[in-house]
């Protein structure tokens, strides 16, 4: 099996999970918008670092967490906890006196770059879901859990990622005339979406437990 089968199956399997809308393109996009493109992607670079770590991991215990389901539930018992902190935290933060952008403080670089990484190590779904994706691959043939094939996964995984995240930084970048909705009402958004998260998962235990 060539390895740019691996390669291609990373790709794709982080650009569907990605692509709908989420806590970090979405971040990702409004600080396209309000502190501008460089920015972004200093925040997409730091967030693809953690995929890149998250999608490594998940693939070695792959094995393990799918014979001991209570590592998941686990790993969305804290999930939980954490995206209705940040649910409670984004709506919080949108009741703020928004500041005109000339009062606004840029923040630098490597800032961005650590709150892309925050947001992604925060963010514990994709354990789950490349520990799933692969073993399901596997299953079928397309996927072994060799050395060679995880790194080439990993990396389309991570090449994957940064391309759905630039292509909302230029999206919205582009439409920024037209996109000052996101930029009055990114905390509401983001902090509904982390809220929808948050009911899922708990959705998700209540089945696992009583279902």
């Amino acid at each position: 099996m060539t390895l740019l089968l691996p390669f291609f199956l990373g790709f794709i399997v982080a650009a569907i999970g990605i692509t709908p809308p989420g806590l970090i393109n979405m971040t990702a996009a409004k600080v396209s918008l309000k502190d501008g493109r460089n920015e972004a992607i200093s925040f997409a670079i730091g967030a693809t670092v953690i995929v890149f770590f998250q999608t490594f991991l998940a693939l070695l215990f792959a094995d393990f967490i799918n014979s001991h389901p209570d590592v998941i539930n686990k790993l969305q018992e804290i999930g939980l906890f954490i995206f209705i902190g940040l649910t409670v935290y984004f709506f919080w933060k949108a009741q703020k006196p928004k500041l005109p952008m000339s009062e606004t403080k840029i923040r630098s670089k490597t800032n961005r770059f650590f709150l892309g990484m925050l947001l992604s190590a925060l963010n514990l779904f994709p354990v789950p879901y490349y520990v799933f994706v692969s073993i399901t691959l596997s299953t079928y043939g397309f996927f072994y859990f060799l050395e060679p094939f995880i790194f080439a996964f990993v990396a389309g995984a991570v090449a994957g990622s940064f391309l759905v995240f630039y292509l909302y930084i230029v999206y919205f970048k582009k439409r920024e005339a037209k996109s000052s909705f996101l930029m009055n009402n990114g905390n509401y958004i983001i902090g509904a979406l982390t809220g929808l998260v948050s009911i899922i998962t708990l959705f998700k235990l209540i089945k696992g437990y009583f279902g």
